[in-house]
């Protein structure tokens, strides 16, 4: 029997890449806080909870425990971004991979996932698993792409992208772990601005005016903070982004779809059980492009709806009467 694969997280990310990885038959250990979903996981082979249109496959093994995996030599860390320092700060550190799965920037302090990895996993060798994805399609079973980014390089990538890679799950390989997170991360909050544009019935004009218009705003604040430009081209960058700008199955453009047809960011957000990450990350990541100097005026009128300082179509208008630039001049 082959060394089962760890996944940190039972929510419908967690849960979907579980499924995907036992798909050929593999053992995969699940942690999930709660003991509830630990028994149903196990007894039933549902997740009603996060997941419920897949039928778990029965080399999924669930625990509650955190010492369950510690021996595994590769985890996959799909807690909310939020939630990731106090989860890896409860496991002992050690010399393992540790991919990191979860999108945002920790709003109490301003560190991407592989920061917060760093220092709650010193040992640990990091790589970033994003792209487009979509949970239910990839538990479905359906084609999926995405940039398995490895801190240690070649040697990294050759140990692990067999043991994620799926005939339906292809990774491919990258060196840009920072570039794969600013991907992630500043995707969810343009996200949020194109489910306004939708709840507002601005057209399909306009939300692809706005998709082109964030990306660039992804790629100036990407390049200040170390990335390459074709990492954000690519399937974490402006993939992600084209997914996730274009589909109520996102919940950040779901949030934004509420927020443009007039709920309070309050509203919109109560009773889920999933996490809109893109709303913790807009805030800090606005005050971390502030201090660089970085123009990001889409961000900036998200936080705006987020917080209610004003109603949402004057927002709007107020970013439609922005000075006419060049198309490439920054800040345009």
């Amino acid at each position: 029997m082959s060394t089962p694969v760890g996944v940190i997280g039972a929510g419908a990310w967690g849960t979907a890449l579980a499924q995907m990885l036992a798909s050929d038959g593999s053992d995969v250990v699940i942690w999930a806080r709660e003991p509830e979903l630990v028994e149903e996981i196990n007894s039933k082979r549902t997740n009603s909870l996060f997941l419920p249109s897949a039928q778990l496959f029965d080399t999924i093994r669930a625990t509650s425990d955190l010492a369950d995996l510690a021996r595994l030599p590769v985890l996959l860390a799909v807690v909310p971004a939020q939630f990731l320092a106090s989860v890896l700060s409860e496991m002992p550190d050690a010399a393992r991979d540790l991919v990191l799965c979860a999108k945002g920037i920790e709003a109490s302090t301003g560190r991407f996932t592989h920061e917060m990895a760093r220092d709650a996993a010193p040992s640990a060798k990091l790589a970033v698993l994003s792209g487009p994805t979509f949970a239910h399609e990839v538990a479905a079973g359906l084609p999926t792409a995405v940039t398995l980014a490895c801190s240690g390089g070649g040697e990294q990538w050759r140990r692990i992208s067999p043991l994620i890679a799926r005939p339906s799950l292809r990774p491919y390989y990258s060196d840009d772990v920072v570039g794969a997170e600013i991907g992630g991360a500043v995707k969810n909050v343009l996200a949020i601005a194109c489910g306004v544009v939708e709840g507002l019935a601005l057209g399909q004009n306009a939300r692809a005016a706005l998709i082109a218009r964030g990306y660039a705003e992804m790629l100036r604040f990407g390049l200040a903070k170390g990335a390459r430009a074709e990492t954000l081209a690519g399937l974490c960058g402006l993939g992600d982004l084209v997914l996730t700008c274009s589909s109520t199955s996102s919940r950040n453009f779901s949030l934004g779809l509420a927020l443009g047809e007039g709920r309070s960011a309050a509203e919109a957000l109560s009773g889920k059980n999933s996490v809109a990450e893109g709303a913790h990350t807009a805030p800090v990541l606005a005050d971390l492009a502030r201090r660089e100097g970085i123009d990001m005026p889409i961000v900036e009128a998200v936080c705006r709806v987020l917080s209610g300082e004003a109603p949402v179509r004057a927002i709007v208008s107020e970013l439609l009467a922005r000075p006419l630039k060049a198309e490439q001049e920054a800040g345009a």
